[in-house]
């Protein structure tokens, strides 16, 4: 028998703790601002500290206690900014047992009565540290009292006191507390220092691991040292001395990158049945559904970023060259349209795989969607090639071509003279009245825009620049207050997608012309007025004196009950 107690194990997160500024891993900044406030003096008498979990905030506070209050070994020495394992006082702090520094959990100490327990003990001085520092951890949690009580000693505390307060919540923290402190945001830690501090870990641990294991790591960690080292842990002891991509995988229930770039890739050209295979493959293998779609996702926003931006930075240092090479390929394939759709049904799955009763069945659903849907065209394109047809087709009707220049006519779009196009496009529309631009809203469908501008739109001034080659419109008017906010917006939208023209539509304060609605009943008015005048119509008026003239119609023409349209041809005149 062995003799003794086992040493206990401690997990890595706590094991490998930062002890002082040069270990803190992947804050830079805050390390560089902090030595040199230690060194020249600059103390502020209260931190705040902010960022997500597992950053090091509680981490920073107490080292920044240690530093604060470093004596060495021979209890003489001042603040430090380099390690401190040779004082006596900053091994008690490392060990939570210092009377002079106190950390306090504000999520279970969060009433007013707590902090006065804090500022009874501020006015005396500490027993054997030259600071007495108050650690306030999460301190978000307080209430409103517990903060409006801590606000006098947070502005004017004694000297010997300084106060550390961490969150992760900062716009929860009052502005009247954030004012008092000097405050400093935590950044996520970049994936390849992650990549480096795990590596380093595993090394001291005696692990072997492969490089994708630790990728995955440090990928899942998303940014917080603590999480990444909390799956490490797991990791080492699934696997033993070498750790595995394989293990990794199967632990975080991941599917493999490749097949996830093979999936997506098969489901965006049509190639449905290899798409569901994989699919089937990645179920049995124990993959998620829902962490399936996420990947998918994540692969859909990459590769639009990457075609929108291509020179990306930072965010390929997570891809190996054979996954970048990939992106690169998939990106140069697919269009903007297709991946914008891409990334709208699976947003819409997760939901749906997130709420089904089976998870598997939803996510296939959500695939076999968007196989069919992203090869369907824009609605832009389809909008843009209607208007194409409909004006070739008007040229037609009107001026027929002979067979040779029909063939003429088709080889400018196949040959290798495309190009010369541009030169036999026609001139832009010279809209000049607001009737005309009502009218034209009106043949290409778009009624609500249309009836918007003949009700609410007064008319300031229409002009019009075609001289180069950028031909812009400009349209100024005042609108009612009944009209959309977002008329003006919508309608420079639409015009230059009809007119192939920039539009520029400015809102005016000046009164302008009466809208085409007002315009319209002034004329029916008028016209009910020289009706009126008609003899036959004036001895009408005489008999039946409580009569009224309601419409008037053109002789020939069936009656109509509904009411005058837009269009001016629809008002209708009749001679008794």
């Amino acid at each position: 028998m062995t003799s003794g107690k086992a040493k206990e194990y401690r997990v890595l997160a706590r094991k490998y703790r930062p002890r002082n500024f040069d270990e803190l891993v992947g804050q830079d900044a805050l390390v560089r601002t902090l030595k040199n406030a230690i060194t020249s003096g600059r103390i502020a008498h209260a931190f705040m500290l902010t960022g997500v979990r597992g950053v090091g905030k509680t981490t920073t506070a107490r080292i920044i206690a240690k530093a604060l209050n470093y004596k060495g070994p021979d209890g003489k020495s001042g603040p430090t900014t380099g390690p401190t394992d040779d004082c006596p006082l900053c091994q008690a702090i490392t060990e939570d047992r210092h009377p002079d520094v106190m950390e306090m959990d504000a999520a279970s100490h969060t009433g007013v009565d707590n902090m006065r327990d804090i500022l009874d003990g501020v006015r005396y001085a500490p027993v054997e540290a030259r600071y007495k520092i108050y650690i306030i951890d999460e301190v978000h949690m307080l209430s409103t009292s517990a903060f409006n009580a801590l606000l006098k000693t947070l502005e004017e505390p004694p000297e010997h006191v300084k106060f550390i307060f961490a969150t992760t919540e900062i716009r929860k923290v009052p502005v009247t507390v954030l004012s008092r402190c000097q405050r400093f945001d935590l950044r996520r830690v970049e994936f390849a220092t992650l990549c480096d501090h795990y590596k380093s870990i595993c090394a001291r641990e005696n692990v072997t691991p492969e490089d994708a294991a630790i990728e995955m790591i440090a990928r899942a960690a998303d940014g917080s040292v603590r999480d990444g080292l909390s799956l490490l842990d797991q990791a080492i002891a699934l696997s033993g001395e070498s750790l595995t991509a394989t293990t990794v995988q199967s632990m975080l229930g991941l599917t493999d990158r490749m097949r996830t770039f093979d999936l997506f890739e098969n489901i965006l050209t049509g190639k449905l049945p290899e798409a569901l295979s994989i699919m089937d493959d990645l179920y049995r293998s124990g993959g998620s559904a829902l962490v399936l779609i996420q990947d998918l996702l994540e692969l859909t926003h990459l590769l639009t970023k990457y075609r929108a931006a291509p020179d990306i930075g930072k965010t390929t240092e997570a891809l190996s060259g054979q996954m970048l090479e990939r992106v690169r390929s998939l990106a140069g394939r697919l269009s903007m349209p297709t991946l914008g759709k891409a990334w709208q049904i699976l947003l819409k799955g997760l939901s749906e795989v997130q709420d089904a009763p089976n998870p598997q069945s939803a996510a296939e659903m959500v695939l076999i969607r968007l196989a069919y849907t992203t090869d369907l065209p824009d609605p832009a394109d389809l909008i843009k090639n209607l208007g194409k047809a409909e004006n070739t087709s008007a040229t037609r009707q009107t001026a027929p071509l002979s067979a040779s220049a029909e063939r003429e006519h088709a080889s400018l779009f196949t040959g290798p003279e495309a190009a010369e196009q541009k030169k036999t496009e026609p001139a832009p529309l010279r809209l000049t009245t607001l009737t005309e631009i009502v009218g034209l809203l009106e043949q290409r469908r778009e009624a609500l825009i249309a009836g918007q501008l003949f009700q609410y739109a007064h008319l300031v001034r229409i002009e019009h620049n075609i001289e180069g080659d950028n031909p812009v419109g400009h349209l100024e008017f005042r609108i009612k207050p009944e009209a959309s906010p977002k008329l003006a917006q919508n309608l420079s939208k639409v015009l230059q997608e009809i007119t192939g023209q920039r539009w520029l539509i400015t809102l005016s304060a000046k009164p302008g012309q009466p809208t085409l609605a007002e315009q319209r009943e002034a004329e029916i008015r008028n016209e009910i007025n020289e009706a009126a005048k008609h003899p036959v119509v004036a001895e009408i008026m005489k008999v039946f004196p409580d009569a009224q003239i309601m419409r008037i119609e053109k002789s020939g023409e069936p009656q109509d009950n509904t009411p005058p349209a837009h269009n001016d041809q629809n008002a209708k005149e009749k001679t008794g």
